[in-house]
């Protein structure tokens, strides 16, 4: 999940591991196992400046999935000043509390919610792809949210194609797995564990007719 800064914080440069959001494991068999895990994201910036919507981002960028911080949001998104980017970024940023607290239905309403505000916001894209596939059951729409994303040129592409891949795994296509763990890797080579899960794929050369 990616927290979206409001234009007085910085965007951070950190590596992925650190950021707040909540690690797909690759492999399919783990990732039911596993369920929710430490993780990697990225931020993007809103435009606005009031103080509840900056409050809101530090809650989603410092895990603080409690009530008070879903109150905070709630809050920022009282406000009539609000634009209608700063909407979506503060919507995105409660969904993010909310799938940090297990709450997958109301994180999805969030993002979905933000997605119909601002329907060119890739983060918001990337974080229900995300949601979707902790759901279960949506592996192809989480694979086309994804896909959507990456079009729009998220700012940390990785986490899509490293979610898109587990998304590819879990509906047995393997070679597409196998392209955007390797795009993930390529993407962000700091982060280790595409490349772990690379590890289990073997690449096997086909003789041609022609030798």
């Amino acid at each position: 999940m990616m927290p979206i800064p409001p234009k007085a914080l910085p965007v951070r440069t950190l590596p992925v591991r650190t950021l707040p959001v909540r690690t797909l494991l690759a492999a399919a068999t783990l990732f039911a196992a596993a369920g929710w895990s430490s993780a990697a994201g990225a931020a993007v910036t809103i435009l606005g400046g009031s103080t509840a919507g900056r409050d809101c981002y530090v809650a989603a960028e410092l895990k603080r999935e409690t009530r008070a911080s879903l109150d905070v949001c709630t809050r920022a998104l009282d406000v009539d000043a609000m634009s209608r980017r700063d909407r979506a970024a503060t919507l995105v940023n409660r969904g993010i509390i909310h799938m940090q607290a297990r709450d997958l239905e109301n994180a999805v309403a969030d993002y979905r919610a933000a997605i119909a505000i601002e329907p060119d916001l890739a983060e918001a894209h990337v974080n229900l792809g995300i949601a979707l596939l902790h759901r279960g059951g949506q592996d192809q729409a989480a694979i086309d949210i994804l896909t959507r994303a990456l079009e729009m040129n998220p700012a940390r592409p990785e986490v899509a194609f490293y979610t898109r891949a587990v998304a590819h795994e879990l509906v047995g296509n393997v070679r597409e797995a196998f392209e955007d763990y390797s795009a993930a890797a390529a993407a962000a080579p700091e982060w280790k564990e595409p490349a772990e899960q690379l590890k289990r794929f073997s690449v096997e050369r086909r003789q041609t007719a022609r030798g």
